[in-house]
């Protein structure tokens, strides 16, 4: 049985978040990755995997080290998803932005 993770389950951990902005930025090897987290280097190693499986991080091989990046297209998923909530928040705030622009009501003596 092929147990595929989701991608939410993975970006869930706030561990393998943190390897996604760190590789964000640029690749990086398991060891330079492994240097930011207080945790055993077998601990990052198998977040790694966890973002490896979800396919949101892809490895690449330079001569001996392999070097882990982001995936962009995966990552496509996750804003598809997020997209809608993030209009309607959007125009919920310019709602509101636009109340408070307004001059409050006068009163009448």
């Amino acid at each position: 049985m092929d147990l595929r993770r989701d991608v939410f389950q993975a970006i869930a951990d706030p561990t393998r978040r943190t390897i996604l902005t760190l590789v964000a930025l640029q690749a990086m090897t398991p060891g330079a990755i492994a240097e930011n987290f207080d945790s055993t280097r077998q601990t990052v190693s198998r977040h790694i995997q966890i973002l490896i499986e979800c396919e949101l991080l892809e490895q690449r091989q330079a001569g001996r080290e392999i070097y882990y990046q982001l995936n962009p297209e995966k990552f496509r998923v996750i804003a598809d998803f997020i997209e809608p909530f993030r209009q309607l928040w959007e125009d919920r705030f310019a709602k509101l932005e636009s109340i408070m622009k307004e001059p409050p009501p006068t009163e009448k003596p």
